[in-house]
């Protein structure tokens, strides 16, 4: 597009996506975006403000009048033309994240598919969705809820920005999108693709900025019905608290610290190389990541051995090598963060397995840290508690099967868990046992139909599948007379 240029590397962009087309900023204040190997400015980004919210959101709502009363057929075959014009941008949208956001190459593919394979699950789901119920002379029809405020983090921006539009479309909304003000080169190819699929002008609308801005304004504009909110436990409580003046509808994913309980009876051979792909998904900027490793202390030893050996496949570098494993955190901040409670966890008397503070040898000037593990954590140390958002892996040691469930929900967070083990009957009685949205057995899978979000501190509602769409949904109910 016009609005992106390049000087120096540089890219800036200067535009937000209302009414369907890309209009200059009202907002005048500019932000660098440091690219996280190298901490080098690779882009400049200008910042919307309240004018460039309040324009969005008025775009929406004209948009609404005529697509909340498409029909079923209708917005099925939006999903489609979104699906195709995105599908066709995996590749940019992959190179991209790897470069801004830091992502390895393997798993950044996964998420950009995930997203785009959001738009094609969301149909089936809608076709199979009943919208309308009849009985004696009651009708009742589910009918959008409004304006949606789609309000996403920057760990998965492509992920985040499809599921959340996928089934607001599905439902009949229209969508006003704040997405990261961490992630504007990924979210430009992501418009540029989305805007391809042809949707009437007004239906989705994007504005980059701040959360205090311009999240702020969504938040508490009487024109916006429904918030949808990734990210931070501290700002969804502000959600909550800010959006009750206007009665919204709230869908909050918040995180989590989820527990991943080893049986006695499990192969570790099969057992420990899932453990570490669930502890260090996205390089551990994960909601899902599963960093407590809950352990029989009758096979700790042994667990320790294979942790040791397996972690040789853990390479920290440049995120393009599709032999990398762990790339760098996606900011100085989120990287002292990190370094932060790994000093925690040796203050507190956990014991180092593997990694350590400090950057891996020969990558200084990024935001790399080296993949840790403790051993001998006790379940109530803060590297225990307390969302990390990095790869770092805690792993406790219990006594019991009734011990190791108490230990895994003995937390806030309840987003996501696994159970490993051989015995699937068994391991299926533990599942159901924990307190937490979703549970795995014996490794990461997924089901775009299933619902995603957490019990606890982990948020409100849920997301995929017919579930994600009723959120931005509303029953109606007509009685005739008697």
């Amino acid at each position: 597009m016009a609005t992106i240029t390049e000087k120096d590397t540089i890219k800036t962009i200067t535009t937000h996506y209302i009414d369907g087309g890309f209009v200059e900023s009202h907002g005048r204040e500019v932000m660098d975006i440091i690219k996280p190997t190298n901490g080098k400015v690779i882009a400049r980004v200008t910042l919307g403000d309240e004018e460039d919210t309040r324009r969005a959101i008025a775009a929406a709502k004209r948009a609404f009048a005529s697509f909340s009363q498409t029909t079923k057929e209708e917005r099925a075959r939006y999903l489609r033309q979104l699906y195709k014009a995105v599908s066709a941008r995996i590749d940019d949208l992959t190179a991209v994240m790897v470069e801004e956001y830091g992502g390895v190459a393997r798993f950044a593919r996964l998420i950009v598919e995930s997203g785009v394979n959001a738009f094609a699950a969301a149909e089936k789901a809608l076709q199979e969705l009943p919208l309308k119920e009849s009985w004696g002379k009651t009708t009742v029809t589910m009918e959008p809820v409004g304006v949606a405020g789609l309000i996403t983090a920057w760990n998965a921006n492509a992920l985040f920005i499809c599921l959340k539009l996928a089934s607001a479309i599905a439902a009949g909304c229209t969508v006003v999108l704040k997405p990261s003000e961490m992630s504007p080169l990924q979210t430009r190819a992501m418009v540029e693709a989305l805007n391809e699929a042809g949707l009437p002008k007004g239906v989705f609308n994007v504005v980059t900025g701040l959360g205090t801005v311009v999240g702020a304004e969504m938040v508490r504009n009487p024109d916006v019905a429904k918030i949808s909110f990734t990210g931070s436990v501290a700002v969804g409580e502000q959600i909550m608290r800010d959006g009750a003046a206007t009665m919204k509808r709230v869908t909050l994913e918040l995180g989590g610290k989820s527990p991943t309980i080893l049986l006695d009876d499990a192969a570790l051979d099969k057992a420990i190389p899932a453990a570490l792909i669930l502890a260090f998904l996205n390089s551990g900027q994960a909601c899902a990541a599963g960093t407590r490793l809950l352990v029989p202390k009758s096979r700790l030893d042994e667990v320790k051995r294979a942790i040791r050996d397996e972690m040789r496949n853990y390479t920290v570098g440049d995120p393009a090598d599709p032999n990398i494993a762990v790339g760098p955190m996606v900011s100085q901040k989120q990287y002292e963060r990190v370094e932060s409670y790994i000093r925690k966890g040796i203050e507190e008397g956990a014991e180092v397995l593997v990694g350590g503070e400090g950057h891996p040898k020969g990558l200084e000037a990024g935001y790399f840290v080296k993949p840790t593990v403790f051993v001998n954590v006790k379940n109530n140390m803060t590297i225990a508690q307390e969302e990390i958002f990095g790869p770092v892996l805690s792993v406790i040691a219990y006594d019991s099967e009734d011990e190791a469930i108490r230990i895994a929900n003995d937390s806030k967070y309840g987003l996501h868990a696994a159970v490993m083990g051989t015995d699937l009957q068994r391991a299926r009685r533990v599942a159901s046992q924990l307190r937490a949205g979703r549970v795995v057995i014996n490794g990461m899978t997924d089901d775009p139909q299933a619902p995603w979000g957490g019990f606890k501190y982990s948020g409100v509602g849920r997301e995929y599948g017919k579930y994600g769409i009723e959120a931005f949904l509303e029953p109606k109910a007509i009685l005739g007379a008697l």
